[in-house]
């Protein structure tokens, strides 16, 4: 325990207060480091109850975090859409800066914090708003479509924001919409170069990588599939298109979730970031997860010291700009407010039914 946290005890009263807890993460935590966290964990779901609070956890966050105080746990955009639900007067991003922002779009009226400030993403900060405007002059008249893991700023100048696990229905409608037959679609290259392998609208894109995704190598997944023949590998479509063709599946990180939870693979491998194995293995616990391991530098800023911090002395919080607000909600809302599309059962990225290349800007 850091110090300033010395006065946190592993009492008889913590540890059965937290026992549930603990039978669910203890696969994945050891005793001695659970007798560290627990202290921690229930002083943190005490002080949700006090100030009408909720955490917002992201797949990426650590076990202890993720099912130790996580109210809602999921992909970003699902958890900002909780935010946006949920009667709580405090929000607490468990995940990066751009997913608070989001939440605070989404949920306008609510006090949103973040325990740490320096929490980034290296694929939202590769586009700035500016560079969205000086695109829109370069091809005018063509829809912008932007992931959601972009700042309120780039999503103000978009005209409708998707998901990994929507890219496709998206871009597909707002061509149909526009009758276009090219978008811009921002600001993860591999990600448009996977939309492109999979519909017939042409694609142009931003050179924006995940440095988490990008590391990930077709060798990589050959070695893994050599080393374990019967285990199912399933990535994320931020990933390079090479490892897409020699995995399984491929899907967001909720989708990668439902697939194992469903499926129930004896032995899975889950192409993204570390922590996101640990926690579907805490609800898996008949398959056995294999983990090639590459960490967020920037999720991992997130501690339980940090979060209880935060709670103790409402910091630090997010704001937007009320004008970027209300037009970054416009672009959310448009997706949300999509007829119904076709989806497919998965989304499958691992058979190119195109091959197109994109236009990068």
């Amino acid at each position: 325990m850091p110090d300033g946290f010395a006065e946190f005890a592993f009492t008889p009263e913590v540890e059965a207060a937290t026992l549930p807890l603990w039978n669910k993460v203890k696969a994945r935590i050891t005793p001695l480091e659970w007798r560290l966290q627990a202290p921690l964990i229930a002083a943190i779901n005490s002080l949700k109850a006090e100030k009408n609070a909720v955490i917002l956890a992201h797949n990426y966050m650590t076990p202890e975090i993720f099912h130790g105080v996580g109210d809602y746990v999921g992909d970003s955009l699902g958890l900002a859409r909780e935010a946006a639900r949920s009667d709580a007067k405090i929000i607490v991003q468990a995940g990066v800066h751009f997913m608070a922002e989001t939440s605070k779009v989404l949920a306008p009226d609510k006090t949103v914090l973040i325990p740490d400030l320096n929490a980034g993403c290296s694929l939202a900060s590769s586009i700035t708003a500016a560079d969205v405007r000086l695109i829109k002059q370069r091809y005018p008249g063509l829809p912008v479509v932007t992931y959601v893991n972009t700042t309120a700023e780039v999503k103000a100048e978009t005209d409708v924001c998707c998901t990994s696990a929507n890219a496709v229905q998206v871009v597909e409608h707002v061509a149909r919409l526009w009758g276009v037959d090219r978008v811009i679609l921002l600001p993860d290259e591999f990600l448009a170069r996977n939309v492109a392998r999979q519909t017939h609208i042409g694609i142009i894109a931003w050179q924006g990588r995940c440095e988490v995704h990008e590391r990930f190598t077709a060798a990589d997944i050959l070695e893994l599939k050599a080393a374990y023949p019967n285990a199912q590998v399933l990535a994320h479509p931020e990933c390079p298109a090479e490892v897409l063709e020699v995995s399984d599946f491929a899907g967001s990180t909720a989708a990668m979730s439902d697939y194992v939870m469903t499926k129930k693979p004896k032995q899975v491998v889950l192409i993204t970031e570390c922590s996101m194995a640990d926690n579907v293995a805490c609800d898996a616990p008949d398959t056995e997860f294999v983990r090639p391991c590459n960490l967020c530098p920037y999720m991992k800023m997130i501690t339980l010291e940090n979060i209880y911090e935060t709670l103790l002395h409402d910091r630090y919080e997010v704001t937007v700009d009320a004008a970027v607000m209300m037009r970054a909600r416009a672009a959310v809302q448009a997706m949300i407010d999509m007829p119904p599309l076709a989806v497919p059962a998965r989304y499958d990225l691992v058979k190119a039914r195109h091959h197109v290349d994109v236009e990068l800007i």
